[in-house]
């Protein structure tokens, strides 16, 4: 279960050590469930990945098992996150972990009872992974209520060094019972490590709850999408992390493949390798902070990336297992310093209310990046070769660089995303009973502004709309009033009067920044006059 602009010296300080965040015990108990949970994950991958290889070997059939992972996720994680945005998080966990569970009970059977297929592998994965979906976006966004905001991003470290200890492991243990138990043994570890995250999930004292709405789904998904399309901080996020993962896919799609071609390559390498990989993100995670003090978050993220590609490099010209040792190290290491730093970059871009929903949106182009490029360097891979098109992906990595220079992470790392609350409830005449759910809503700001400053007004309210968008806002305008031309109206448009009283709690004190440098060009002293209009 997986989920930096400049990071100031006096700012790690202020955010303490690295394991700053196990003093509180509800990230302890959810980061060593999680850990253990992995390491069944960990071993569940390995074991479908090398079954597949035995079922068929085909390059692109191999590389299906790793795009069904993946594709599920960019499929439904929007929705998930909308659901985890409006539901109990705890509740919801606990759920779909009981129903993989089961599903993990039932393949780790048809394994033993040697009754699998390339397809029913494959439908099988593909399932667990739609389970993953629902869970990914509700367990990235618990993590800010787990510590304190100066604590997240050593938080977000560690459950990344969780992931990779558990790679670390995981993979080993797999190789191991393949080789001396049956092929069926990491599924039933698998299927084990969910009751674990179960328990813990049921000792977790969860403070927060479901959010009452009469809200469509569908709408809060495009609420969701609209604040994406306008945060800023989060789309250069997600620009970076394409041109990332497109190409940083062929890695682990290809994988089996380069262990089959090595001499003396089979399970035990393959899971030594993958060991190895977490072994180098484990000691990534842990040098991280002293890297974190000397870059900023798209230096950090270059590097990671350039490090990522000499990796592919070696991995492709591997003859021998020393070499591929080495290229397993290295992306490890490069895949926590560039994973890491998306995840920070994402976080610290999101207030609460839309966290899982935005989040959701960050995971699927990881995960539709991880399967899209999966199955691509697998059909390269087959009509090719296979160091041939590890070798074009490490080149794609580099000229992604390239051409995302200018796209800058960690944006929000700055920014007080708290809500402001400085919005007074509207003073309304109509009856409040069934007004929730009327809509839709048209707010009118109207403002007087100078001849001399309209140009520097239009600017400002440009940069203003973003918050109008951002917070729930599906239309805006500015007009100018032919017959009084000092007079100016904005005007916006909301489905529901419960969604415009939403928006009154979402406006952040970054927000407010930009209101007031709006209302200052305002030559009334009252200041703009806001009115509401509800369609019937």
């Amino acid at each position: 279960m997986s989920s930096s602009g400049s990071v100031a010296t006096s700012r790690q300080t202020k955010s303490s050590s690295a394991w700053a965040p196990f003093r509180y015990r509800a990230f302890a108990l959810l980061w060593t469930a999680t850990l253990i949970s992995n390491v069944g994950t960990w071993m569940h991958d390995v074991g479908a990945g090398w079954l597949m290889t035995t079922l068929n070997s085909s390059p692109a059939v191999v590389s299906l098992v790793q795009a069904s992972t993946t594709l599920p996720v960019f499929l439904f994680a929007l929705y998930a996150g909308t659901l985890a945005d409006r539901l109990d998080k705890r509740k919801m966990l606990i759920t779909v972990n009981v129903v993989l569970l089961v599903l993990i009970a039932v393949l780790t059977l048809l394994v033993h009872l040697d009754l699998v297929t390339p397809v029913l592998l494959i439908l099988f994965t593909l399932a667990i992974g739609t389970g993953t979906a629902f869970m990914a976006p509700a367990w990235q966004a618990i993590v800010p209520a787990l510590v304190p905001r100066e604590a997240l991003q050593p938080a977000i470290a560690l459950n990344s060094m969780g992931i990779n200890i558990s790679r670390a492991i995981g993979p080993a243990l797999a190789g191991v019972l393949i080789a001396s138990v049956s092929l069926s043994a990491p599924f039933a570890v698998n299927a084990a490590s969910h009751i674990v995250i179960i328990a813990a999930l049921l000792l977790w004292r969860y403070e927060g709850g479901s959010t009452k709405t009469s809200q469509p789904v569908f709408n809060a998904m495009l609420t969701g999408l609209r604040h994406v399309g306008h945060n800023r901080a989060l789309k250069h996020t997600l620009v970076r992390s394409f041109a990332f993962f497109i190409f940083a896919s062929a890695y682990w799609a290809l994988l089996p493949l380069v262990v089959r071609g090595i001499d003396g390559g089979g399970a035990r390498l393959y899971g030594m390798l993958l060991t190895l990989i977490g072994a180098g993100a484990g000691l990534g995670a842990l040098t991280l902070p002293k890297f974190r003090a000397k870059l900023d978050a798209s230096a950090m993220a270059a590097s990671g990336t350039v490090g990522t590609a000499a990796a592919m490099a070696v991995l492709a010209t591997a003859s021998t297992p020393w070499l591929a040792y080495i290229a397993a190290l290295l992306g490890g290491f490069s895949w926590i310093a560039v994973l890491t730093t998306f995840n920070v970059s994402a976080q610290t871009a999101l207030p609460n209310w839309v966290r899982a929903r935005g989040l959701a949106v960050n995971l699927m182009v990881f995960f539709g990046s991880m399967a899209f490029g999966s199955a691509l360097w697998g059909q390269v891979a087959t009509f090719t070769s296979t160091p041939l098109a590890l070798l074009i992906a490490a080149m794609g990595l580099l000229l992604g660089l390239v051409l995302t220079r200018n796209v800058k992470l960690g944006q929000g790392e700055h920014l007080d995303l708290t809500p402001s609350m400085h919005w007074p409830a509207p003073d309304v005449a109509l009856d409040p009973e069934g007004l929730g759910s009327r809509g839709p809503v048209m707010v009118k700001v109207e403002y007087r502004i100078r001849k001399a400053d309209e140009a520097a007004f239009l600017e400002a309210m440009q940069e203003w709309s973003g918050e109008r968008w951002r917070n729930g806002a599906y239309e805006w305008h500015v007009f100018q009033s032919a017959e009084d031309p000092e007079l100016w109206v904005e005007a916006f448009m909301l489905s529901s009067w419960e969604e415009h009283l939403a928006q009154h709690e979402r406006v952040s004190q970054e927000d407010k920044h930009l209101q007031d440098k709006v209302r200052r060009f305002d030559i009334r002293e009252s200041g703009p006059v806001v009115s509401h209009l509800i369609a019937p």
